[in-house]
């Protein structure tokens, strides 16, 4: 168990705080880490980086990259264990009888044999994800806001964002304690 929390500590735990610490905004990170988890699950392994790169190409400065994609790596334990759930949902949705789960299945999608139910049911499981995907996307960012708000004020720093606006403080407000008239100057966000 200490090496899965030291795992998770410097894997996901400090590129986050760094994040955070550089001081960036709270509702950008909420976004970021939620897509990078609702990317994380989709159901078809090995793709979820390459969804994660084209999103943050996509998305550009609207969205944090380094958040995303530590959190859609981070999720590949959930990935793996809701591929079944998001097969049985695309099933449910399109009327389908269930793909039987066993040895010989997992056999022949190994072996790259795969038949049309092995083909069909990947775009069930597809199917299932994309239909849950917006509720678990507004869900996770709903409760994502108020963490990154907390964790924003409490270890953040200096905004790197155009957008949050800064604030000028006269340390020396008095023109005699400075050369030149202006004083130190202190700049921070709010």
């Amino acid at each position: 168990m200490a090496v899965v929390l030291a795992w998770l500590n410097a894997r996901v735990v400090d590129p986050v705080m760094q994040v955070i610490q550089r001081g960036a905004e709270p509702k950008q990170l909420a976004f970021s880490a939620a897509l990078g988890l609702t990317i994380g699950i989709f159901p078809i392994c090995g793709t979820t980086v390459i969804i994660g790169g084209v999103a943050v190409a996509a998305l550009g400065a609207r969205c944090n990259a380094v958040t995303l994609m530590v959190l859609n790596l981070a999720a590949t334990p959930l990935e793996l264990s809701l591929i079944i759930p998001f097969l049985r949902l695309g099933e449910a949705l399109t009327g389908s009888d269930p793909f039987p789960l066993t040895s010989d299945a997992f056999k022949m999608v190994i072996t790259g044999h795969a038949s049309k139910d092995v083909l069909l049911s990947i775009v069930h499981a597809m199917l299932g994800w994309l239909v849950a995907a917006p509720v678990v996307l507004a869900v996770l960012y709903t409760v994502f806001v108020p963490c990154f708000k907390y964790l924003v004020g409490r270890f953040g720093g200096i905004p790197s964002s155009p957008r949050t606006p800064m604030k000028v403080v006269l340390l020396c407000p008095n023109e005699s304690e400075s050369e030149n008239g202006l004083g130190p100057l202190l700049v921070h966000g709010d």
